[in-house]
This record gives C-alpha cells, structure tokens and sequence, in this order.
C-alpha cells in the first residue's frame, strides 16, 4: 500500500489549475495550424491566425487564453493500492482549485446554487469523477470547461430504430444549430450508448483524447472521420463567421446499451481545449 498525502494532491491540484488555463496543448496548436492550409475563407483564415497568436501570448506570458476560465472538471484514476492520507480526498482537490484560480487569477464562475445564483467567490465546487484502477498511483486530468461551448451540448435518447443514420442527424443538427456559440472550431465529443448520464461522461470524456487521436475500433474511427468531414461541410466556420473550418476533430466513445435504448450525447468543445494531467 503506497501513501499520497492530502497536501501533495492540493498542490499537484493547483498547479494543473493555472496551466491548463495557460498552455493550450501541442494537438490543438497544430490542428489550428493545418486548418490555416485548407480555410478558404479569408475571414475564417483571419480567425485562425488571430486564435493561433493567442495562445502563444497566453503561453509566454502565462496569461488565461480565455476570459472564461471555466468549471474545474477532473478526472481521477486511483490506484486501489493507494492511501489517502492527511484529510479528506475530494476536499484536497477542491483546496487546489480553490488556490489555483486564486493564485493564476483566473475568473471564478461558480455560482452555489443553480437558481439563486450567488457566486462561490472562489470556483469551487468542483465536478469530480473518479476511477478506481489497479496500481499504487494516482492520475490527475483537469478539463476545464467554459459556458459557452458546454452549453451548446445535448442529450437524446433516441430510438434503437434511429440506428447509425440517427445518430449521424443528431450530431450534425446539433453542430449547425450551435452555430458560432461555442467559439468554432470546436472538438465534438459523442458518447453513444449506456443510459442517460453514462452517455454524457463518454462524451465528456472522449474530449481528453488528443485531437487526431482514433478510436481503436475501426467502425468508429472512420465514424470520427465522416462526421468530421460533413461538421467541415456544413459551412458554420470559425466563430460562426463562415468558412471550412468548424471542426477540429470528432471523437466518439461507446457502451453497451439497454436492448430498448439508444441514448446519444454530444459534448461540445470550444477552441480552447484546455486539459492538464499529473500523475502521483
């Protein structure tokens, strides 16, 4: 049994915070990049230049490459030979996003109750999903998530008659009515199959993958490359302003499914990909 001590998790938690807000990863630069080649559109080709020269002043300066710095989502994989010791778990990763957004000046947007709307002051609660896994370590992924392109996802249980064609329609009406809203180009995450929240964590989750990165499963990797291919053809553009760039990448998860169900998400992502990991 190894020991990880609640202050090393607070601090590992914290570091994750400022930089996930600061460095948005080499996948994501490049995709921006290679889309510069295909953009027809000179305002979209403007778009991309201006999006590509923000994240470097973001990453020099380590200043937040978006004013929405979004709700601190993590994914925890926890060796089941592991022993928390020092306190209490989750409360150890919300004391480093508590000193993370505080010590990156990052915006806190947290609000503690949904209907009264009085802001937590310091982005906390987090969203925290955890995984327990065989070993004695600890992965630690931060997957901050902004309002604007969270709020452009959906999910709909969809009849088992619906079938791939289904699926295919829904993703696709989704991306055209988000129109410019989740600041395209974005990363669409689609989960298909399980129940009603286990397709939203697939999709949620499929958004760490890094962009380009294939699902094992050949159906659904040339599934990723069709949608994707058709987002691109839908004309919406970067930051909705028209073009050939809405997309950077389509990434889909599945799970077996109730022989009466069909439950499909999309989890919408914006340009700002922003996710950090630390293993203890």
């Amino acid at each position: 049994m190894r020991e990880i001590k609640t202050d090393t998790i607070t601090d590992a938690v914290r570091q994750i915070v400022m930089d996930a807000a600061t460095d948005l990863g080499d996948d994501v630069v490049a995709a921006l990049k290679a889309a510069k080649k295909v953009e027809k559109s000179p305002v979209g080709l403007d778009i991309l230049n201006q999006i590509i020269d923000n994240a470097k002043i973001a990453r020099d300066e380590k200043a937040p490459m978006c004013q929405d710095t979004g709700y601190a989502v993590l994914f925890v994989e926890l060796g089941q030979d592991v022993h928390i010791t020092g306190g209490d778990f989750e409360e150890a990763i919300n004391e480093g996003v508590r000193r993370g957004y505080k010590d990156g000046y990052l915006r806190k947007s947290v609000l503690g109750d949904p209907i009264e709307r009085k802001n937590t002051g310091d982005n906390t609660p987090a969203i925290i999903h955890t995984q327990i896994v065989p070993g004695d370590k600890m992965k630690i992924t931060i997957a901050p998530k902004g309002g604007g392109s969270e709020n452009m996802s959906e999910v709909k249980m969809m009849k088992p008659s619906d079938g791939i064609e289904g699926v295919k329609s829904f993703v696709l009406d989704r991306v055209l009515r988000s129109g410019g809203n989740p600041c395209p180009p974005v990363i669409i995450g689609v989960g298909i199959g399980g129940t009603f929240e286990k397709c939203a964590m697939l999709a949620k989750k499929s958004l760490l993958r890094g962009v380009g990165d294939r699902h094992p499963n050949k159906f659904y990797a040339d599934l990723e490359l069709e949608l994707l291919e058709k987002i691109n053809k839908l004309g919406v553009g970067p930051q909705g302003l028209g073009g050939t760039t809405t997309a950077l990448d389509v990434h889909v998860e599945v799970h077996p499914c109730h022989i009466a169900s069909l439950p499909v998400a999309v989890n919408t992502q914006c340009h700002a990909a922003r996710h950090k990991e630390v293993v203890l």
